[in-house]
């Protein structure tokens, strides 16, 4: 029984906190209708600016602990909404998860950069003062956890439903523009639920530090039980978001407590609060159709199908003459970059065309390159098999929530993430209790691939194929229907398109190509293993596939190599690798409103100098029979101007976008 009490009693405390954390997060959803993955990740930083002051600077803790939550913190929400998150509710979803997730990239950067690693730790409130309750012993911490997350909670319940200002904080997110006619200020009202709701992170990061520690990572994503809480008040009701976090605390308490610490059932104990957040979703009511004007997101253009051989072409043989002469570390990187090339192109299909943002593309990858160690095919079977696989599983994925879109289903692909990272990569009968699986190169027609430089070039014929396949798709009647199921899922519903069904397969088959990726990866590499596929990985993968451009075949390639790159320079450069990771948050959040991305840039450039010099190139070349003087631009002629869709700021009709 005592042991049953002080389970209780940890639960509640755990509980409290990501009570904190979750109705900070539902105030700023249900006020700007932007879901901040984000915010953990700014209670993790907060917690080091406490510990800075009151430990480094040896400010009072009390003092510190003000300075936080009234000064640091309200400034970061004013400026987040001022200057950031400013009118992404009303926008595509897929932006504003892309600018929160750039958010989170970015405060981890920064927090490792001005922070770096070392032991450090922050003492609890109150040490050594409690209450003794039978066999238990609640210590002042943990009291004044519980006590704080309850006054959250009334206060919060009053402030937005007794308030003048709560008032105006609901109107601001129902009908601005009607809030503005009386009087009131919609900006001013979401800058202070922002800065209420980043207040509210620091508070949980503070109360939670004590016991988990300053981490980056592990801090961050504690926000994985605020979102699960927060689901279960459907992000809107602040009661349910208190019980729904508690319920949490307690079930994990009970879970961590009670199960046996051998066998599978060990492994529940890390997948508690996804495990939470699946079921939650899954239980969610139908998405309503979005409705209103046509504001599509424009796509870049797309080139002929001569152009599009010329670059291919010109890919292979630019990777072939590099590859001539380099070591085999060196090669082992290009391999990789043409592997992150292919996960991106996946979500060129899944977000650039479809709209659809996933947060486990790196965990389908896995599951292929898993498949593929596990077969032992190495050959064109296999490897079709092993992306067959992913396909399967990535349509299982979405089957769920066959009812859901957007923000809804992006959490759940986050939720099956930490799972499959949790519960199945790290277990035995996938990567074996080494951890590692030996995978064998891929033969074609019989004839084995030892060489790696012979597999890095096979890789890039790969690369090639995939970029060809999405021309393909995009050119034709399904890529017509993705970018209209993108613009307006309302006007396909009333053409009696079925998105359900066609959401399933689109995330199948973009499984599919991120499980081929890895396959491929799984033999190039020799032998992989869990670390080489954990769900934060998905997470930069998704920022650089957005600063180069989810939308082109070119942005994808663009990334795949920026990725690489990335662990690369913080190797060589150790002291800025946090400052790269900031960097690369900073651009997602510059650039997630245009998502063709710095390859639009490209783009731009290779038009204006086509213009400014083909004509006087072709005036020099002799006379050819047949030729007219039309200079082919490299673009059909049934394409619309690429000058006239290159800017995502202006507001295109249906039959442009699509």
């Amino acid at each position: 029984m005592s042991s049953f009490f002080s389970y209780t009693i940890f639960g509640l405390f755990s509980g409290a906190a990501y009570a904190i954390a979750a109705s900070g997060l539902v105030l700023t959803y249900t006020t700007t209708r932007v879901f901040n993955i984000a915010h953990g990740a700014f209670g993790m930083v907060l917690s080091f600016v406490f510990w800075d002051f009151s430990v480094r600077q040896g400010i009072p803790l009390w003092l510190s602990l003000i300075l936080v939550l009234f000064v640091v913190a309200p400034a970061i929400g004013w400026f987040l909404q001022r200057f950031v998150v400013r009118g992404l509710g009303e926008g595509p979803v897929s932006v504003s998860l892309v600018v929160t997730v750039g958010m989170l990239v970015f405060c981890i950067g920064i927090a490792t950069y001005y922070w770096p690693p070392e032991a450090r730790s922050v003492a609890p409130f109150m040490p050594g003062h409690g209450i003794q309750l039978g066999d238990t012993f609640v210590t002042a911490h943990q009291i004044i956890t519980i006590l704080v997350a309850v006054a959250v909670a009334v206060g919060l319940y009053v402030l937005l439903t007794r308030t003048r200002i709560g008032t105006a904080m609901r109107a601001s997110v129902d009908n601005p523009e009607l809030l503005k006619l009386f009087g009131g200020k919609p900006d001013r009202v979401a800058a202070l639920a922002w800065a209420i709701g980043i207040s509210l992170a620091a508070l949980s990061g503070i109360l939670l530090v004590s016991v988990v520690g300053l981490d980056y990572y592990a801090l961050t994503l504690l926000v994985v039980n605020a979102y699960a809480a927060a689901m279960l008040g459907r992000l809107k009701s602040l009661p349910m978001t208190f019980v729904g976090g508690m319920a949490l605390g307690l079930l994990t308490s009970y879970v961590a407590g009670y199960l046996p610490s051998e066998g599978w059932l060990n492994d529940l104990r890390n997948v508690v609060s996804p495990l939470f957040l699946f079921v939650v979703i899954v239980a969610m009511p139908q998405a309503q159709l979005r409705v209103g004007q046509v504001k599509g997101i424009v796509s870049a253009p797309l080139p002929s199908l001569s152009k599009a051989l010329g670059w291919g072409v010109g890919l292979l043989v630019l990777t072939a003459l590099l590859t001539g002469n380099m070591s085999t570390a060196r090669l082992l990187l290009l391999g990789t970059a043409a592997t992150y090339a292919m996960v991106m192109l996946s979500l060129v299909l899944l977000t650039g065309y479809g709209g659809h943002v996933s947060l486990a593309q790196f965990t389908f990858a896995g599951v292929g390159a898993l498949a593929y160690a596990k077969l032992d095919e190495p050959n064109l079977a296999g490897l079709v098999l092993s992306a067959l696989i992913a396909a399967g599983v990535g349509a299982l994925v979405a089957l769920p929530v066959l009812r859901l879109t957007g923000l809804y289903l992006a959490l759940s692909t986050l939720a099956f993430a930490v799972l499959m990272d949790k519960l199945v990569f790290q277990a035995h009968f996938a990567f074996g209790y080494n951890g590692s699986l030996t995978a064998r190169r891929l033969s074609i027609l019989g004839t084995s691939i030892t060489s790696t430089l012979g597999y890095v070039l096979v890789m890039t014929v790969f690369l090639v194929l995939m970029g060809f396949f999405l021309l393909f798709i995009r050119r034709g009647v399904l890529g017509r229907v993705l970018i209209a199921m993108r613009d307006s899922p309302a006007a396909c519903g009333t053409l009696g398109l079925d998105m359900r069904w066609f959401r399933v397969g689109l995330f199948g088959l973009s499984a599919g190509m991120a499980g081929l990726a890895g396959a491929l990866f799984a033999g190039l590499r020799g032998t992989i293993g869990a670390a080489d596929f954990q769900f934060f990985q998905s997470l930069p993968l998704l920022l650089l596939a957005v600063v180069f451009g989810v939308t082109s075949v070119t942005g994808a390639t663009l990334g795949g190599v920026g990725l690489m790159l990335l662990p690369v320079l913080g190797s060589d450069y150790p002291s800025i690798a946090g400052l790269l990771l900031a960097l690369i948050g900073f651009g997602a959040v510059a650039l997630a409103r245009d998502p063709n991305g710095l390859a639009n840039l490209l783009f731009k450039a290779g038009r204006f100098l086509e213009k400014r010099y083909a004509p006087q190139l072709l005036a020099r070349l002799p006379q050819l029979p047949g030729r007219g003087s039309t200079v082919d631009a490299g673009y059909d002629a049934d394409d619309p101007d690429p000058d006239a869709v290159v800017d995502p700021a202006r507001e295109v009709p249906a039959h442009v976008a699509t």
